[in-house]
Protein backbone atom coordinates (compact mmCIF):
# COMPACT_ATOMS: atom_id res chain seq x y z
CA UNK A 1 0.00 0.00 0.00
CA UNK A 2 1.50 3.48 -1.29
CA UNK A 3 0.12 7.08 0.00
CA UNK A 4 0.63 10.31 -1.55
CA UNK A 5 2.49 13.07 0.22
CA UNK A 6 5.30 15.30 0.81
CA UNK A 7 8.89 14.14 1.81
CA UNK A 8 8.49 15.42 4.93
CA UNK A 9 5.13 13.91 5.81
CA UNK A 10 7.00 10.73 4.76
CA UNK A 11 10.02 11.21 7.32
CA UNK A 12 7.02 11.95 10.15
CA UNK A 13 5.36 8.92 9.26
CA UNK A 14 8.38 6.81 8.83
CA UNK A 15 9.63 8.12 12.14
CA UNK A 16 6.18 6.19 13.37
CA UNK A 17 6.47 3.26 11.69
CA UNK A 18 10.58 3.39 13.49
CA UNK A 19 8.96 3.01 17.16
CA UNK A 20 10.54 6.55 17.58
CA UNK A 21 8.14 8.38 19.72
CA UNK A 22 10.17 11.01 21.24
CA UNK A 23 12.31 13.62 19.39
CA UNK A 24 14.25 16.24 20.86
CA UNK A 25 15.30 19.49 18.71
CA UNK A 26 15.19 22.52 17.34
CA UNK A 27 13.72 24.04 14.02
CA UNK A 28 15.39 26.00 11.45
CA UNK A 29 15.37 26.92 7.64
CA UNK A 30 16.01 23.76 6.18
CA UNK A 31 14.54 21.39 8.60
CA UNK A 32 11.40 23.08 8.77
CA UNK A 33 9.37 21.27 6.17
CA UNK A 34 9.32 18.25 8.80
CA UNK A 35 8.33 20.31 11.50
CA UNK A 36 4.69 21.28 9.96
CA UNK A 37 3.71 17.56 9.79
CA UNK A 38 5.13 16.76 12.92
CA UNK A 39 2.71 19.52 14.43
CA UNK A 40 -0.40 16.96 13.37
CA UNK A 41 1.66 13.79 14.69
CA UNK A 42 -0.14 11.96 17.32
CA UNK A 43 2.65 9.67 18.35
CA UNK A 44 5.67 11.36 17.86
CA UNK A 45 6.43 13.68 21.01
CA UNK A 46 8.94 16.74 20.17
CA UNK A 47 10.34 18.44 22.87
CA UNK A 48 11.99 21.80 22.16
CA UNK A 49 15.56 22.42 23.43
CA UNK A 50 17.09 25.21 23.94
CA UNK A 51 20.81 23.66 22.69
CA UNK A 52 21.17 21.51 19.68
CA UNK A 53 24.09 20.01 21.90
CA UNK A 54 20.80 19.48 24.38
CA UNK A 55 19.12 18.04 22.56
CA UNK A 56 21.90 15.26 21.16
CA UNK A 57 22.62 14.61 25.05
CA UNK A 58 19.11 13.99 25.96
CA UNK A 59 18.48 11.50 22.77
CA UNK A 60 21.52 9.88 24.61
CA UNK A 61 19.80 9.52 28.05
CA UNK A 62 16.58 8.46 27.19
CA UNK A 63 18.55 5.92 24.80
CA UNK A 64 20.19 4.45 28.42
CA UNK A 65 16.71 4.92 29.78
CA UNK A 66 14.95 2.48 27.40
CA UNK A 67 17.42 0.67 25.15
CA UNK A 68 16.02 2.17 22.40
CA UNK A 69 17.63 4.68 19.81
CA UNK A 70 17.38 8.16 21.11
CA UNK A 71 16.40 10.71 18.29
CA UNK A 72 17.55 14.33 17.77
CA UNK A 73 16.55 17.18 15.03
CA UNK A 74 18.21 20.07 14.32
CA UNK A 75 18.79 22.33 10.91
CA UNK A 76 21.50 22.45 8.71
CA UNK A 77 24.68 24.41 9.17
CA UNK A 78 25.23 25.79 13.18
CA UNK A 79 22.22 23.18 13.84
CA UNK A 80 23.92 20.50 12.32
CA UNK A 81 27.19 21.28 13.99
CA UNK A 82 26.14 21.83 16.94
CA UNK A 83 25.61 17.90 17.44
CA UNK A 84 28.62 16.71 16.85
CA UNK A 85 29.97 16.83 20.35
CA UNK A 86 26.70 14.38 21.10
CA UNK A 87 27.45 12.23 18.43
CA UNK A 88 30.92 12.00 19.08
CA UNK A 89 29.70 10.79 22.82
CA UNK A 90 27.59 8.61 21.58
CA UNK A 91 30.11 6.86 19.04
CA UNK A 92 32.58 6.48 21.67
CA UNK A 93 30.51 4.71 24.43
CA UNK A 94 28.12 3.15 21.93
CA UNK A 95 24.78 4.92 22.40
CA UNK A 96 22.30 4.03 20.01
CA UNK A 97 20.91 7.35 18.46
CA UNK A 98 19.71 8.64 15.07
CA UNK A 99 20.66 11.86 14.62
CA UNK A 100 18.06 13.63 11.47
CA UNK A 101 19.20 16.66 9.92
CA UNK A 102 18.15 19.45 7.49
CA UNK A 103 20.15 19.92 4.57
CA UNK A 104 20.19 23.24 1.95
CA UNK A 105 18.34 22.19 -1.56
CA UNK A 106 20.49 19.70 -3.74
CA UNK A 107 20.81 22.63 -5.79
CA UNK A 108 22.70 24.62 -3.44
CA UNK A 109 25.18 21.56 -2.38
CA UNK A 110 28.66 22.81 -2.33
CA UNK A 111 28.02 26.42 -3.29
CA UNK A 112 28.38 27.24 -0.13
CA UNK A 113 24.59 28.63 0.34
CA UNK A 114 23.37 30.04 3.36
CA UNK A 115 23.85 27.76 6.74
CA UNK A 116 25.39 24.89 4.62
CA UNK A 117 27.96 22.38 5.97
CA UNK A 118 28.74 19.20 5.02
CA UNK A 119 27.86 17.59 7.88
CA UNK A 120 28.12 13.93 6.41
CA UNK A 121 31.47 15.29 5.66
CA UNK A 122 31.91 16.29 9.21
CA UNK A 123 30.65 12.97 11.20
CA UNK A 124 32.22 10.66 9.07
CA UNK A 125 34.91 9.46 11.45
CA UNK A 126 31.99 9.93 14.83
CA UNK A 127 28.81 8.27 13.43
CA UNK A 128 28.35 4.50 12.99
CA UNK A 129 27.13 5.60 9.45
CA UNK A 130 24.96 8.82 7.60
CA UNK A 131 23.31 9.57 4.91
CA UNK A 132 22.94 12.21 2.71
CA UNK A 133 19.32 12.12 1.14
CA UNK A 134 18.56 13.84 -1.76
CA UNK A 135 15.32 12.00 -2.87
CA UNK A 136 12.00 11.89 -0.81
CA UNK A 137 11.56 8.38 -2.47
CA UNK A 138 14.51 7.37 -0.33
CA UNK A 139 13.04 9.02 2.93
CA UNK A 140 11.54 5.37 4.54
CA UNK A 141 13.88 3.25 3.69
CA UNK A 142 16.85 5.43 4.94
CA UNK A 143 15.30 5.53 8.23
CA UNK A 144 14.47 2.35 8.85
CA UNK A 145 18.16 1.34 8.16
CA UNK A 146 19.41 4.25 10.37
CA UNK A 147 17.20 2.71 13.01
CA UNK A 148 18.19 -0.81 12.33
CA UNK A 149 22.04 0.15 12.40
CA UNK A 150 21.85 2.30 15.27
CA UNK A 151 20.75 -0.49 17.89
CA UNK A 152 22.36 -3.84 16.09
CA UNK A 153 25.99 -5.21 15.86
CA UNK A 154 27.96 -2.71 18.30
CA UNK A 155 24.84 0.27 18.57
CA UNK A 156 26.13 3.67 17.72
CA UNK A 157 24.75 6.94 16.47
CA UNK A 158 23.30 7.55 12.74
CA UNK A 159 23.06 10.45 11.31
CA UNK A 160 20.36 11.27 8.33
CA UNK A 161 20.69 14.46 6.58
CA UNK A 162 17.47 15.14 4.09
CA UNK A 163 17.98 18.19 1.90
CA UNK A 164 15.19 20.48 1.77
CA UNK A 165 13.73 20.10 -1.50
CA UNK A 166 13.36 16.46 -0.82
CA UNK A 167 11.11 17.54 2.58
CA UNK A 168 8.85 19.69 0.29
CA UNK A 169 8.89 17.26 -2.96
CA UNK A 170 5.07 14.90 -3.37
CA UNK A 171 6.55 11.00 -3.27
CA UNK A 172 4.39 8.20 -2.52
CA UNK A 173 5.29 6.88 0.97
CA UNK A 174 5.94 2.94 1.27
CA UNK A 175 7.43 1.79 4.46
CA UNK A 176 10.37 -1.13 3.36
CA UNK A 177 8.69 -5.02 4.37
CA UNK A 178 12.43 -5.93 4.72
CA UNK A 179 15.89 -4.58 4.59
CA UNK A 180 18.44 -5.27 1.67
CA UNK A 181 21.86 -4.29 3.53
CA UNK A 182 24.45 -7.40 2.48
CA UNK A 183 27.44 -5.30 3.59
CA UNK A 184 25.90 -5.46 7.38
CA UNK A 185 26.12 -8.49 9.03
CA UNK A 186 26.80 -7.95 12.38
CA UNK A 187 27.80 -11.27 13.67
CA UNK A 188 26.47 -12.07 17.28
CA UNK A 189 26.72 -15.73 18.14
CA UNK A 190 30.43 -16.69 19.02
CA UNK A 191 32.54 -19.77 18.11
CA UNK A 192 32.01 -22.32 20.00
CA UNK A 193 35.44 -23.78 19.78
CA UNK A 194 36.54 -20.07 21.34
CA UNK A 195 34.09 -20.17 23.96
CA UNK A 196 34.80 -23.56 25.13
CA UNK A 197 38.92 -22.90 24.83
CA UNK A 198 37.88 -19.96 27.21
CA UNK A 199 36.28 -22.12 29.54
CA UNK A 200 39.29 -24.07 29.93
CA UNK A 201 41.82 -21.29 30.58
CA UNK A 202 39.27 -20.37 33.37
CA UNK A 203 39.41 -23.73 34.88
CA UNK A 204 43.08 -23.98 34.75
CA UNK A 205 43.72 -20.38 36.02
CA UNK A 206 45.17 -19.62 39.21
CA UNK A 207 44.46 -15.66 39.28
CA UNK A 208 41.58 -15.18 36.95
CA UNK A 209 39.61 -11.51 36.65
CA UNK A 210 36.07 -11.04 34.33
CA UNK A 211 37.03 -7.23 33.19
CA UNK A 212 33.37 -6.28 32.69
CA UNK A 213 32.86 -3.15 30.35
CA UNK A 214 29.77 -1.34 28.60
CA UNK A 215 29.35 -3.83 26.22
CA UNK A 216 27.46 -6.13 28.94
CA UNK A 217 25.30 -3.24 29.65
CA UNK A 218 24.49 -2.52 25.73
CA UNK A 219 23.72 -6.36 25.23
CA UNK A 220 20.88 -7.20 28.39
CA UNK A 221 23.72 -9.38 30.25
CA UNK A 222 23.83 -8.46 33.75
CA UNK A 223 21.67 -11.76 34.51
CA UNK A 224 23.98 -13.90 32.58
CA UNK A 225 27.01 -12.00 34.04
CA UNK A 226 25.70 -13.22 37.24
CA UNK A 227 25.28 -16.37 36.70
CA UNK A 228 28.81 -16.98 35.26
CA UNK A 229 30.39 -14.78 38.33
CA UNK A 230 28.63 -17.50 40.91
CA UNK A 231 29.10 -20.07 39.26
CA UNK A 232 33.14 -19.85 38.18
CA UNK A 233 33.67 -17.62 41.28
CA UNK A 234 36.28 -15.39 39.60
CA UNK A 235 36.36 -11.82 40.66
CA UNK A 236 34.81 -9.13 38.51
CA UNK A 237 36.09 -5.42 37.65
CA UNK A 238 33.32 -3.21 36.32
CA UNK A 239 34.31 -0.12 34.02
CA UNK A 240 33.10 3.10 34.44
CA UNK A 241 30.85 2.38 31.92
CA UNK A 242 29.07 -1.08 33.22
CA UNK A 243 28.35 0.31 37.22
CA UNK A 244 25.81 -1.73 37.90
CA UNK A 245 25.87 -4.23 35.80
CA UNK A 246 27.01 -6.44 39.16
CA UNK A 247 25.53 -5.66 42.50
CA UNK A 248 28.40 -3.10 44.32
CA UNK A 249 27.37 -5.82 47.31
CA UNK A 250 28.26 -9.08 45.85
CA UNK A 251 30.90 -10.27 47.53
CA UNK A 252 32.96 -10.71 44.20
CA UNK A 253 33.10 -7.51 43.13
CA UNK A 254 35.99 -5.60 43.21
CA UNK A 255 34.78 -2.26 41.87
CA UNK A 256 35.94 -0.60 39.06
CA UNK A 257 39.31 -0.98 37.44
CA UNK A 258 41.15 2.18 36.15
CA UNK A 259 42.88 5.70 37.03
CA UNK A 260 40.54 6.19 40.18
CA UNK A 261 39.63 3.04 40.32
CA UNK A 262 40.01 0.79 43.31
CA UNK A 263 43.34 -0.83 44.46
CA UNK A 264 41.29 -3.90 44.69
CA UNK A 265 40.28 -3.74 41.44
CA UNK A 266 43.78 -2.31 39.74
CA UNK A 267 45.85 -4.59 41.57
CA UNK A 268 43.89 -7.82 40.41
CA UNK A 269 44.49 -6.85 36.84
CA UNK A 270 48.01 -6.10 37.10
CA UNK A 271 48.16 -9.38 39.63
CA UNK A 272 46.20 -11.95 36.89
CA UNK A 273 47.56 -14.42 34.68
CA UNK A 274 44.07 -14.55 32.92
CA UNK A 275 41.99 -11.60 32.19
CA UNK A 276 38.62 -12.47 30.62
CA UNK A 277 37.62 -8.95 28.85
CA UNK A 278 33.69 -9.01 28.28
CA UNK A 279 32.97 -5.87 26.03
CA UNK A 280 35.42 -4.07 27.06
CA UNK A 281 38.04 -2.44 24.83
CA UNK A 282 41.19 -1.97 27.03
CA UNK A 283 40.92 1.83 26.84
CA UNK A 284 43.76 4.19 28.49
CA UNK A 285 41.55 4.74 31.10
CA UNK A 286 41.64 1.59 32.92
CA UNK A 287 45.37 0.08 31.16
CA UNK A 288 47.66 3.29 32.23
CA UNK A 289 50.89 2.74 30.71
CA UNK A 290 49.74 0.14 27.98
CA UNK A 291 53.26 -1.71 28.21
CA UNK A 292 52.88 -2.17 32.02
CA UNK A 293 49.41 -3.32 31.96
CA UNK A 294 49.03 -6.74 33.18
CA UNK A 295 52.24 -8.14 32.41
CA UNK A 296 51.73 -11.94 33.37
CA UNK A 297 48.15 -12.59 31.82
CA UNK A 298 47.05 -14.07 29.28
CA UNK A 299 43.49 -12.55 27.04
CA UNK A 300 40.33 -13.74 26.59
CA UNK A 301 38.44 -11.00 24.63
CA UNK A 302 34.93 -11.01 23.83
CA UNK A 303 33.46 -8.16 21.81
CA UNK A 304 30.65 -7.66 18.84
CA UNK A 305 33.02 -5.26 17.24
CA UNK A 306 35.92 -7.56 15.77
CA UNK A 307 37.62 -4.41 15.18
CA UNK A 308 38.11 -4.02 18.88
CA UNK A 309 39.58 -7.51 19.23
CA UNK A 310 43.73 -7.44 19.91
CA UNK A 311 43.19 -3.23 18.73
CA UNK A 312 45.34 -2.31 22.13
CA UNK A 313 46.33 -5.52 23.59
CA UNK A 314 46.79 -8.63 22.06
CA UNK A 315 43.74 -11.56 22.96
CA UNK A 316 45.27 -14.97 23.19
CA UNK A 317 41.43 -16.42 22.52
CA UNK A 318 39.58 -13.60 20.59
CA UNK A 319 35.87 -14.55 20.96
CA UNK A 320 33.47 -12.08 18.19
CA UNK A 321 29.59 -11.84 19.23
CA UNK A 322 27.02 -10.35 21.55
CA UNK A 323 28.35 -10.48 24.97
CA UNK A 324 25.26 -11.59 25.74
CA UNK A 325 25.81 -14.85 23.95
CA UNK A 326 29.06 -15.40 24.82
CA UNK A 327 28.26 -14.91 28.30
CA UNK A 328 25.34 -17.84 27.80
CA UNK A 329 27.01 -19.99 26.05
CA UNK A 330 30.33 -19.46 28.30
CA UNK A 331 27.55 -20.92 31.09
CA UNK A 332 26.82 -23.88 29.14
CA UNK A 333 30.87 -24.51 28.56
CA UNK A 334 31.88 -23.89 32.23
CA UNK A 335 29.19 -26.35 32.83
CA UNK A 336 30.10 -29.15 31.25
CA UNK A 337 33.95 -28.72 32.51
CA UNK A 338 32.57 -28.40 35.59
CA UNK A 339 30.58 -31.56 34.90
CA UNK A 340 34.27 -33.66 33.77
CA UNK A 341 36.40 -32.29 37.17
CA UNK A 342 37.86 -29.47 35.65
CA UNK A 343 37.27 -26.13 38.23
CA UNK A 344 39.49 -23.87 39.30
CA UNK A 345 40.43 -23.42 42.87
CA UNK A 346 40.90 -19.52 43.99
CA UNK A 347 41.25 -19.77 47.51
CA UNK A 348 44.85 -18.11 47.70
CA UNK A 349 43.67 -15.70 44.94
CA UNK A 350 40.38 -14.31 47.23
CA UNK A 351 42.98 -14.05 50.54
CA UNK A 352 45.14 -11.85 48.20
CA UNK A 353 41.75 -10.12 46.80
CA UNK A 354 40.75 -9.46 50.22
CA UNK A 355 43.72 -8.22 52.00
CA UNK A 356 43.86 -5.38 49.72
CA UNK A 357 39.94 -4.67 50.25
CA UNK A 358 40.64 -4.80 53.92
CA UNK A 359 43.79 -2.96 53.54
CA UNK A 360 43.15 -0.49 51.02
CA UNK A 361 39.12 0.36 50.75
CA UNK A 362 38.01 3.36 49.19
CA UNK A 363 37.42 6.41 51.51
CA UNK A 364 37.94 9.95 52.18
CA UNK A 365 38.58 12.15 55.27
CA UNK A 366 36.41 15.26 55.81
CA UNK A 367 37.99 18.63 55.76
CA UNK A 368 40.10 20.53 58.55
CA UNK A 369 38.32 23.83 58.20
CA UNK A 370 34.63 22.08 58.56
CA UNK A 371 33.57 22.91 55.00
CA UNK A 372 31.75 19.99 53.00
CA UNK A 373 33.02 16.81 52.01
CA UNK A 374 31.91 16.35 48.28
CA UNK A 375 32.24 12.74 48.72
CA UNK A 376 30.31 12.72 51.83
CA UNK A 377 27.08 14.48 49.98
CA UNK A 378 27.79 12.05 47.10
CA UNK A 379 27.34 9.14 49.60
CA UNK A 380 24.10 10.66 51.30
CA UNK A 381 22.50 10.94 48.12
CA UNK A 382 22.76 7.92 46.89
CA UNK A 383 21.96 5.87 50.69
CA UNK A 384 18.86 8.94 50.93
CA UNK A 385 17.52 8.36 47.11
CA UNK A 386 18.55 4.67 46.85
CA UNK A 387 19.48 1.99 44.34
CA UNK A 388 16.56 2.21 42.02
CA UNK A 389 17.04 5.80 40.92
CA UNK A 390 19.16 7.21 37.92
CA UNK A 391 22.53 9.12 38.71
CA UNK A 392 23.55 10.51 35.55
CA UNK A 393 26.80 12.47 36.14
CA UNK A 394 28.64 15.08 34.13
CA UNK A 395 32.63 14.88 33.92
CA UNK A 396 35.43 15.50 36.19
CA UNK A 397 35.86 15.06 39.99
CA UNK A 398 32.43 14.60 40.85
CA UNK A 399 32.08 11.88 37.85
CA UNK A 400 34.49 9.92 39.65
CA UNK A 401 33.05 10.29 43.40
CA UNK A 402 29.75 9.61 42.02
CA UNK A 403 31.27 6.46 40.47
CA UNK A 404 33.39 5.63 43.79
CA UNK A 405 30.66 7.10 46.55
CA UNK A 406 26.98 5.57 45.51
CA UNK A 407 26.38 1.86 45.65
CA UNK A 408 24.73 0.82 41.93
CA UNK A 409 23.02 -2.33 42.10
CA UNK A 410 21.05 -2.52 38.99
CA UNK A 411 22.13 -1.98 35.19
CA UNK A 412 21.23 1.13 34.09
CA UNK A 413 21.30 3.23 36.74
CA UNK A 414 24.50 4.81 36.50
CA UNK A 415 24.41 6.92 33.11
CA UNK A 416 27.70 9.00 31.91
CA UNK A 417 29.97 10.42 29.51
CA UNK A 418 32.71 7.73 29.58
CA UNK A 419 34.71 7.61 26.13
CA UNK A 420 34.57 11.49 25.29
CA UNK A 421 34.46 13.20 28.87
CA UNK A 422 32.03 15.58 27.62
CA UNK A 423 31.36 18.60 30.02
CA UNK A 424 27.57 19.69 29.41
CA UNK A 425 26.61 16.18 29.49
CA UNK A 426 24.69 15.33 32.49
CA UNK A 427 21.41 17.97 32.84
CA UNK A 428 20.30 17.32 28.99
CA UNK A 429 20.85 13.51 29.60
CA UNK A 430 19.00 13.26 32.91
CA UNK A 431 16.18 15.18 30.79
CA UNK A 432 16.14 12.71 28.63
CA UNK A 433 16.53 9.57 30.77
CA UNK A 434 13.39 11.10 32.65
CA UNK A 435 11.67 11.19 29.13
CA UNK A 436 12.56 8.02 28.19
CA UNK A 437 11.41 6.39 31.89
CA UNK A 438 9.20 8.62 33.67
CA UNK A 439 8.48 6.41 36.35
CA UNK A 440 12.19 6.55 37.93
CA UNK A 441 13.83 9.23 40.02
CA UNK A 442 16.46 10.84 37.90
CA UNK A 443 19.18 12.59 39.22
CA UNK A 444 21.89 15.13 37.29
CA UNK A 445 25.13 14.70 39.47
CA UNK A 446 26.61 17.74 38.12
CA UNK A 447 30.21 20.01 38.56
CA UNK A 448 29.30 24.03 38.71
CA UNK A 449 31.78 24.27 35.42
CA UNK A 450 30.00 21.21 33.83
CA UNK A 451 26.83 22.54 34.71
CA UNK A 452 27.45 25.76 33.67
CA UNK A 453 27.66 24.72 29.92
CA UNK A 454 24.24 23.11 29.62
CA UNK A 455 21.77 24.32 32.34
CA UNK A 456 19.90 26.10 29.99
CA UNK A 457 18.20 23.54 29.59
CA UNK A 458 16.55 23.28 32.87
CA UNK A 459 13.97 25.82 31.00
CA UNK A 460 13.56 23.13 28.61
CA UNK A 461 12.62 20.73 31.83
CA UNK A 462 10.23 23.32 33.66
CA UNK A 463 8.33 23.82 30.36
CA UNK A 464 7.84 20.56 29.53
CA UNK A 465 7.08 19.04 32.85
CA UNK A 466 10.21 16.97 33.10
CA UNK A 467 11.03 16.91 36.91
CA UNK A 468 14.63 15.63 37.13
CA UNK A 469 16.92 16.71 40.06
CA UNK A 470 20.26 18.42 39.67
CA UNK A 471 22.92 18.28 42.67
CA UNK A 472 25.69 20.40 41.78
CA UNK A 473 28.83 19.78 43.31
CA UNK A 474 29.90 23.50 43.73
CA UNK A 475 34.01 23.97 44.78
CA UNK A 476 33.89 26.61 42.69
CA UNK A 477 36.65 25.24 40.45
CA UNK A 478 37.43 23.05 37.30
CA UNK A 479 38.06 20.50 39.99
CA UNK A 480 39.87 18.13 38.30
CA UNK A 481 41.85 20.38 35.91
CA UNK A 482 42.67 22.00 39.52
CA UNK A 483 43.70 18.63 41.13
CA UNK A 484 45.81 18.09 37.71
CA UNK A 485 47.44 21.40 38.64
CA UNK A 486 48.06 20.37 42.53
CA UNK A 487 49.94 17.85 41.29
CA UNK A 488 51.61 18.19 38.11
CA UNK A 489 51.66 21.51 38.08
CA UNK A 490 53.24 22.71 40.88
CA UNK A 491 50.11 24.50 42.16
CA UNK A 492 50.02 27.09 39.78
CA UNK A 493 46.40 27.29 39.60
CA UNK A 494 45.84 28.92 35.78
CA UNK A 495 42.51 29.70 34.39
CA UNK A 496 40.37 26.83 37.25
CA UNK A 497 38.33 29.67 39.50
CA UNK A 498 35.22 29.95 38.69
CA UNK A 499 33.97 32.23 41.35
CA UNK A 500 31.11 30.35 41.62
CA UNK A 501 31.92 29.75 45.25
CA UNK A 502 34.36 31.81 46.46
CA UNK A 503 36.05 31.64 49.61
CA UNK A 504 36.35 35.59 50.56
CA UNK A 505 33.43 36.85 49.16
CA UNK A 506 29.73 36.66 49.11
CA UNK A 507 29.39 37.11 45.88
CA UNK A 508 28.68 34.33 43.66
CA UNK A 509 29.04 34.25 39.74
CA UNK A 510 26.06 32.63 38.98
CA UNK A 511 24.28 32.49 42.11
CA UNK A 512 22.84 28.84 41.09
CA UNK A 513 19.63 28.67 43.32
CA UNK A 514 18.71 32.16 42.14
CA UNK A 515 19.64 30.61 38.39
CA UNK A 516 17.19 27.89 38.89
CA UNK A 517 14.26 29.83 39.90
CA UNK A 518 14.43 32.07 37.29
CA UNK A 519 13.98 29.30 35.25
CA UNK A 520 11.18 27.79 36.80
CA UNK A 521 12.45 25.62 38.90
CA UNK A 522 13.37 24.74 42.37
CA UNK A 523 16.83 26.43 43.91
CA UNK A 524 18.20 25.34 47.06
CA UNK A 525 21.58 25.77 48.73
CA UNK A 526 23.66 23.62 51.60
CA UNK A 527 26.72 24.63 52.89
CA UNK A 528 26.94 22.80 56.24
CA UNK A 529 27.55 19.00 57.00
CA UNK A 530 24.51 18.30 59.10
CA UNK A 531 21.89 19.64 56.51
CA UNK A 532 22.64 17.46 53.71
CA UNK A 533 20.14 15.05 54.82
CA UNK A 534 17.60 17.25 55.03
CA UNK A 535 18.21 19.03 51.92
CA UNK A 536 18.12 16.00 49.79
CA UNK A 537 14.81 14.74 51.40
CA UNK A 538 13.60 18.22 50.70
CA UNK A 539 14.44 17.96 47.11
CA UNK A 540 13.04 14.58 47.01
CA UNK A 541 9.65 15.63 48.31
CA UNK A 542 9.30 18.08 45.30
CA UNK A 543 7.43 15.96 42.12
CA UNK A 544 6.43 18.90 40.50
CA UNK A 545 9.20 20.82 39.08
CA UNK A 546 12.57 20.47 38.56
CA UNK A 547 15.23 20.89 41.16
CA UNK A 548 18.74 22.43 41.71
CA UNK A 549 20.56 22.25 44.61
CA UNK A 550 23.65 24.10 45.38
CA UNK A 551 26.05 21.61 47.43
CA UNK A 552 29.64 24.31 48.47
CA UNK A 553 32.12 22.06 49.22
CA UNK A 554 35.78 22.17 49.20
CA UNK A 555 37.78 23.47 47.40
CA UNK A 556 40.60 21.38 47.59
CA UNK A 557 39.19 17.65 47.85
CA UNK A 558 40.92 15.43 45.44
CA UNK A 559 39.83 11.98 43.64
CA UNK A 560 41.46 9.35 45.34
CA UNK A 561 43.15 6.62 44.51
CA UNK A 562 44.40 7.83 41.32
CA UNK A 563 47.01 6.51 38.54
CA UNK A 564 49.06 8.98 37.25
CA UNK A 565 48.73 10.29 33.21
CA UNK A 566 50.99 7.96 31.22
CA UNK A 567 52.09 5.85 34.32
CA UNK A 568 52.08 1.94 35.51
CA UNK A 569 49.10 1.00 37.05
CA UNK A 570 51.71 -0.51 39.35
CA UNK A 571 52.09 2.97 40.67
CA UNK A 572 48.37 3.59 42.08
CA UNK A 573 48.04 5.86 44.70
CA UNK A 574 45.40 5.57 47.38
CA UNK A 575 46.19 8.81 48.65
CA UNK A 576 48.67 11.57 48.17
CA UNK A 577 52.25 9.94 48.05
CA UNK A 578 50.93 7.37 49.47
CA UNK A 579 51.26 3.88 47.44
CA UNK A 580 50.15 0.18 48.13
CA UNK A 581 52.91 -2.33 49.17
CA UNK A 582 53.12 -4.74 46.21
CA UNK A 583 55.77 -6.84 48.05
CA UNK A 584 53.23 -7.65 51.11
CA UNK A 585 50.80 -9.35 47.89
CA UNK A 586 53.90 -11.38 46.40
Amino acid sequence: MTERMTGAQSLIRSLEHAGADVVFGIPGGAILPAYDPLYDSASVRHILMRHEQGAGHAAEGYAYATGRPGVCMATSGPGATNLVTPLTDAHMDSVPMVAITGQVATPLIGTDGFQEADICGITMPITKHNYLVKNAEDIPRTIAEAFHIASSGRPGPVLVDIAKDALQAATEFAWPQRLDMPGYRPVTKPHGKQVREAARMIAEARRPVFYVGGGVLRSGAHQELRVLAELTGVPVTTTLMARGVFPDSHPQNLGMPGMHGTVAAVGSLQKADLIVALGARFDDRVTGRLDSFAPGAKIVHADIDPAEISKNRHADVPIVGDCREVIADLVVAVRNDQSAGRQGDYAAWWAQLDRLRDVYPTGYEDADDGTLSPQKVIQRLGEIVGPDAAYVAGVGQHQMWAAQFIGYEKPGTFINSGGLGTMGFSVPAALGAKVGDPSRTVWAVDGDGCFQMTNQELATAAIEGIPIKVAVVNNGNLGMVRQWQTLFYEGRYSNTDLQTAPRDAKVRVPDFPRLAEAYGCVGLRCERAEDVDATIEKAMAVDDAPVVVDFSVNHDAMVWPMVGPGISNDNIQYARDMAPDWDDED
